[in-house]
């Protein structure tokens, strides 16, 4: 199993609290950003590095702005 970075792992906590916050599944958050789930599911366990446009994508579906979903996530 790959190693996981902390700065995807702390964005994929974020994407998972504000998700679960809302009451969204991953299918659901996915279908909302126009996103394949297992992505959506890489990304909340660390393992994916999304693109500022997925990033972006993922915090509109969620009602945040892209600031606030990268909250915390520090280099």
């Amino acid at each position: 199993m790959p190693k996981r970075d902390s700065i995807l792992a702390a964005l994929g906590l974020n994407v998972r609290k504000r998700r679960e916050a809302r009451g969204l599944t991953q299918e659901k958050l996915a279908e909302r950003a126009n996103l394949d789930p297992t992505y959506i599911s890489g990304i909340e366990r660390g393992l994916r590095n999304p693109g500022i446009k997925n990033v972006a994508r993922i915090a509109k579906a969620l009602g945040l702005s892209t600031a606030e979903l990268c909250k915390g996530v520090d280099a």
